[in-house]
């Protein structure tokens, strides 16, 4: 599921609204361990223009 997030994240990417409803979405599907991949993956991929609603989207999500 994990890999199927990245890969939509990815093609959704040039569209900001968009990029954060499927951020969203798709992490309600993954576990914390995922979460915390995803999040790192994403900082890495997208840190520079999505910064903003990473910061937002990840600070809602528990890791626990």
């Amino acid at each position: 599921m994990l890999e199927y997030i990245k890969m939509i994240l990815d093609k959704v990417s040039f569209d900001k609204k968009l990029f954060e409803k499927e951020l969203k979405k798709g992490l309600k599907e993954l576990l914390p361990i995922e979460i915390k991949e995803l999040k790192n993956w994403c900082y890495e991929k997208f840190g520079k223009i999505y910064q903003s609603i990473l910061n937002k989207v990840f600070r809602r999500v528990s890791f626990t």
